[in-house]
């Protein structure tokens, strides 16, 4: 085992220390981010960094990094009010990669990237067609952190689209039926295996299988 000061990850080499922090971190979920701009033109990036905030009301959050250069979801979001995450499934790990190369603004990656947008009456914003889990979000908050001008994006689900074959008795999606992928860092793709699901611990009761 090796241990990293601050000091041994500050003087890395600084595409080595942005794969080596974001790695770090573990695994992470993935989302194809959906978005609409005023003129009607949608948009489609890949995200890992969508993290649950609670369930009554039905929050997620969403972190971007500074806006200093330009955001097309970011500004779409602050601008429609609305955006939709997407699932990413084995079949769609390619295509779903491709949509964080940098296209200008006026090119929707649905198009360039081989994936069909999907619409509903309650999101303007596009879900992807092919995923298999699809949540429709409305705006709610808008955070900017100071120590690094990252912002937060909090957002309320106002939509879900899911197989009811992997919903379980008791609320609980089982995202391994659906195929979900995973990533780690920013390029590494994963499948996923449950080991075990626990019951909910208690100090008076042994923890069992569910």
């Amino acid at each position: 085992m090796k241990t990293f000061s601050t000091n041994d990850i500050e003087n890395m080499e600084q595409r080595y220390r942005t794969t080596f922090i974001n790695s770090m971190s573990g695994f992470k979920s993935l989302n194809l981010v959906g978005t609409i701009n005023e003129q009607e033109k949608i948009n489609l990036a890949i995200f890992n960094s969508i993290f649950h905030v609670g369930a009554n009301p039905a929050l997620l959050g969403m972190v971007f990094r500074p806006d200093e250069v330009e955001r097309h979801t970011l500004e779409n979001i602050l601008c429609s009010k609305q955006y939709t995450l997407n699932h990413v499934h084995p079949k769609m790990i390619r295509a779903a990669h491709q949509t964080s190369a940098r296209y200008p603004k006026d090119v929707s990656e649905f198009e360039v990237c081989g994936l069909t947008p999907f619409f509903t009456k309650n999101i303007i914003a596009p879900y992807v067609q092919d995923s298999r889990v699809k949540i429709g979000m409305e705006l709610k908050e808008k955070i900017k952190v100071n120590s690094n001008n990252t912002i937060i994006i909090i957002g309320q689900i106002v939509e879900v689209i899911v197989d009811e074959i992997a919903i379980e008795h008791d609320g609980f999606v089982n995202l391994e039926k659906l195929e979900t992928c995973t990533v780690a860092g920013v390029d590494a793709y994963y499948t996923t295996k449950k080991v075990e699901r626990l019951s909910y611990a208690k100090i008076d009761r042994p923890t069992l299988s569910i």
